[in-house]
């Protein structure tokens, strides 16, 4: 789905995002709090929202934005990407029907119930499951577990090594073509990774082909009907996999 300008619709500590069209930006236009909802249809400042959460512990008295006290209802505005962020069971079979989102993405634990998630379908919305939203934690958790047992720091063997290839194959260049290599580039190019460079890079990888392999189950002719189904069809297969090979 491709996106140009967005507005989001953000929900709990993270927000419940709105998105209107995207490429590279995106508008947030409402952000739900347990004391209610902020709006600004021309996008809210999120670093001065924030601030104001932080020193007040409420959206109320916000300047950059209206205030309501029911901020559920907010869950409803015309938006592009809603990202139900806080409560489990916050769309429901009651308020299913006036959801106005193009895309949902699950950011909390089950905040689409069982009835709501048949009407969103019926609907149209598309709804990127927590199963797979979620997965950046326990992901980077694995990591983490493979480092205790290596007891090795990722990066630690080649970094240095990599710093002084990229150092030779600048000066090599610039010595080829009489110009300095910019300046802008040369400390991303030119340093060797650090730890949380890779595992940023390990779970980009981790979670881009995740969606690519629900993606295409779902858009297999006799594939799952939705992105929540192609999930769990591929959790289950492989967890059967693996009892399968322990001759389980």
């Amino acid at each position: 789905m491709p996106m140009r300008s967005a507005r989001l619709m953000a929900f709990g500590s993270v927000p419940c995002v709105s998105i209107a069209s995207v490429t590279a930006e995106a508008r947030i236009i409402t952000v739900i709090e347990r004391d209610g909802a902020v709006r600004n249809p021309e996008g809210l400042n999120i670093e001065a929202l924030k601030q104001h959460l932080v020193e007040t512990g409420a959206l109320e008295g916000f300047s950059g934005g209206d205030y309501e006290a029911d901020g559920p209802t907010a869950l409803e505005d015309s938006c592009d990407l809603l990202i139900p962020a806080a409560l489990e069971g916050a769309i429901h079979a009651k308020n299913a029907e006036r959801i106005n989102a193009r895309l949902i993405v699950e950011a909390a634990n089950g905040p689409v119930t069982f009835e709501a998630d048949r009407i969103l379908q019926e609907n149209g919305v598309v709804i990127l499951p927590d199963l797979f939203a979620n997965a950046g934690g326990v992901t980077v958790s694995y990591f983490e577990w493979v480092k205790n047992i290596t007891h090795i720091p990722f990066g630690l063997m080649e970094r240095r090594r990599e710093e002084n290839a990229h150092r030779a194959l600048a000066g090599s260049i610039e010595k080829m073509t009489g110009n300095s290599f910019p300046t802008d580039a040369a400390k991303s190019f030119i340093d060797g990774a650090r730890e949380i460079d890779l595992v940023r890079s390990g779970l980009d990888e981790k979670m881009r082909s995740a969606y690519a392999e629900m993606s295409q189950l779902w858009n297999t002719k006799k594939g799952a009907k939705d992105l929540r189904t192609a999930a769990y069809s591929i959790a289950v297969r492989k967890i059967a996999g693996m009892y399968q090979a322990l001759g389980i």
